[in-house]
Formats: C-alpha cells, sequence, structure tokens
C-alpha cells in the first residue's frame, strides 16, 4: 500500500456521534431510522456509538434519509454545529481516520465538509486535506474544498486486493465519474462490461449503471477521480 504519512492526513473526527447528532436533529427515533435502513437497531445503536463502522451504500442511504449532505456529515466540529458543546478535541493525525463502509455511504457528494461558502480560490497542501478511508482500505482524499456538492475532486488509493466493497456489491448512484490512473491496474466493471484500466489511462462512465473498482494485483493503485453529482 502507497504509504501515507501523518502530515499527509487530516482525521474528520466521531463519526458516530455526528450520525446521532443528524438523526436527532430530523426527530427520528433510533429504531425508525433502522427500519428504513434495513438494519438492526442494536448496530445502529453501535454505528452511533463508534463500535462498529458503516459500509459506503450505508452510509450514502443514511444521508439520503436523514436529508444531510456526505460534506455536512464529515464537517469539522465548530460551536455551532455542536449545539453549543465544546467541540471535542482533534485525534491524533494518522493515516487511517474511523473506517467506513462503501456499501453505506451513498453519494459522494456526502462525503466532505461543506459550510455552504465556496471561496474562489482553495489551495490545500499535505497536512490540510481531508481523508476519508474505506473499511476495505480504500482511501479517498480530497484535493481542494471549493468544488462545492455538485462535484468531487479526489486522490485514490486501491492497497493490493481492495476493492469499492468488501462484499462486492456493485454500487450505483447518479452523476458520471471520471478518473486517470496514475500507478498500478484497477479492474473497472460498469454494467456488463469489464475493463482494466491502466496508468496512463482515463475513464468517464455514468455512476447510475450499477458499477464496481476493484485491485486484484499485489501492487497499489492510485488514481486522479472526478465525480459530477447528478443534482
Amino acid at each position: 500500500m502507497t504509504e501515507l504519512s501523518s502530515s499527509a492526513t487530516k482525521p474528520l473526527g466521531n463519526l458516530g456521534n455526528r450520525l446521532k447528532r443528524v438523526r436527532e436533529r430530523s426527530g427520528r427515533s433510533l429504531r425508525e431510522v433502522a427500519r428504513e435502513l434495513g438494519v438492526s437497531p442494536s448496530f445502529l445503536s453501535q454505528m452511533e456509538r463508534g463500535k462498529s463502522q458503516p459500509s459506503v451504500a450505508t452510509l450514502y442511504s443514511l444521508t439520503q434519509l436523514l436529508n444531510v449532505s456526505i460534506d455536512e456529515l464529515f464537517a469539522e466540529e465548530d460551536a455551532r454545529d455542536a449545539a453549543g458543546t465544546p467541540p471535542e478535541p482533534a485525534p491524533p493525525q494518522t493515516a487511517a481516520t474511523s473506517p467506513v463502509s462503501r456499501s453505506d455511504l451513498g453519494d459522494l457528494a456526502h462525503a466532505w465538509p461543506q459550510d455552504g461558502r465556496q471561496p474562489m480560490l482553495s489551495v490545500t497542501r499535505p497536512g490540510e486535506r481531508h481523508v476519508l478511508e474505506m473499511d476495505s482500505g480504500v482511501i479517498w482524499e480530497r484535493l481542494v474544498d471549493n468544488t462545492g456538492t455538485g462535484l468531487d475532486f479526489i486522490e485514490i488509493i486501491y492497497p493490493p486486493h481492495s476493492s469499492s466493497t468488501n462484499d462486492q456489491r456493485m454500487l450505483r448512484h447518479s452523476g458520471f465519474e471520471f478518473g486517470w490512473l496514475i500507478e498500478g491496474e484497477l479492474e473497472v466493471t460498469v454494467g456488463f462490461e469489464v475493463l482494466t484500466l491502466r496508468a496512463g489511462e482515463a475513464i468517464g462512465f455514468d455512476s447510475a449503471v450499477p458499477h464496481l473498482l476493484a485491485n486484484r494485483t499485489d501492487a497499489p493503485v492510485r488514481g486522479i477521480w472526478c465525480v459530477r453529482h447528478g443534482y
């Protein structure tokens, strides 16, 4: 796996607490949300307490159900968002944040902080970027902070033998994805089409079509990805 130094990441904070806060703000009970998600109340409770991590698909479904963007869900703590409570101390900077499941995440548009104010200029440096690590080991690193909710510009890292989802479930969401591979070989399945993307090659596809990205090799994969959301 490509090494990420502690200076190359920026922890996203306590996902479980944020999930609970967003759910309570929506006025929905834990059992109600669990029922609509198709998961057990105990599993949802463990997520909110940080005892388990959602898949990407579950997290996507949860954000859509609660009408909140992933940007907002992963927004850094501030006094307003914490409803008057002091912000939690920042965790130590490490390469890994609390992993989430790609199957639960849903739309990538909801993965990043979003305060509604998009600066005309955004320059980020190592140690200042938001990093999201999946439970499969896949890493997304947000490269700029002013893309808004309609676009994401990220670096992706797929460790050897990793894929978008742990259970090989195909993903689908509105919008289009465009990627350029920097190193390695990435297997990309879009609908019934399976192809191998190699370093220097690029791809674009309708992400409403079921798709899956996987590294079937013993070497890491790294690329630049742009996702244009469908709303």
